[in-house]
């Protein structure tokens, strides 16, 4: 297993749509940012990369390039999911938290949860969508959002072997060790204990 750590934050600016988690919301500012400023998927990216120790968002998306200017964050995503992939990894889940001033999330946190659900190839009950409110903090005017995942080896073809026998009963297991052996022929010593014994 690898777990991933990742966190952003950007300033609100009119005049911008405010894309939150590949959703856009309705609201008097967006996000300002090189790319669209989406803070949570800029989060999800370096928690993804950080779980393979892939590096972060900067290195793969400098705000530095031109390309980026405006860009969509599903890209980075996906890019890190490619790297995720590579590695022999899939999510099992993840977990988010924003903290803002405005606007509220509940009416929107399902959609989020949606939209994080397909990027991250994941069922939906295995993404967590919360949101705070930055009290105390002065910070207004910016929205700042956290993100963990968790990632499990992949095995296309299912459980791996031990992991298939771990989940049948020992008699059965002890039955076809004796198959096995009786195969194997007269010279082979008698069965030793079971590795579960």
């Amino acid at each position: 297993m690898r777990i991933g750590y990742g966190w952003d934050s950007h300033e609100f600016k009119p005049g911008i749509p405010l894309r939150i988690g590949g959703v856009e919301l309705p609201h008097d500012q967006g996000l300002a940012g090189h790319s669209d400023g989406d803070v949570l998927l800029h989060a999800l990216t370096d928690a993804l990369l950080g779980a393979v120790a892939a590096g972060d968002i900067g290195a793969f998306f400098p705000p530095s390039d031109p390309r980026w200017k405006g860009a969509n964050s599903v890209i980075f995503i996906e890019e890190a999911m490619r790297h995720v992939e590579r590695a022999g990894y899939a999510v099992t889940n993840a977990d988010t938290t924003l903290i803002l001033a405005a606007p509220k999330i509940g009416p929107h946190a399902a959609r989020i949860q949606q939209r994080l659900a397909e990027l991250l190839k994941v069922d939906c009950n295995c993404v967590g969508v919360k949101a705070k409110t930055p009290e105390g903090l002065g910070i207004d005017n910016t929205a700042i959002a956290h993100a963990v995942v968790l990632l499990e080896k992949r095995n296309d073809g299912g459980l791996d072997q031990m992991e298939a026998v771990e989940t049948l009963p020992q008699e059965v297991v002890d039955e076809l060790v004796e198959e096995v052996l009786e195969s194997a022929g007269p010279a082979t010593p008698k069965r030793i204990k079971s590795y579960r014994d």
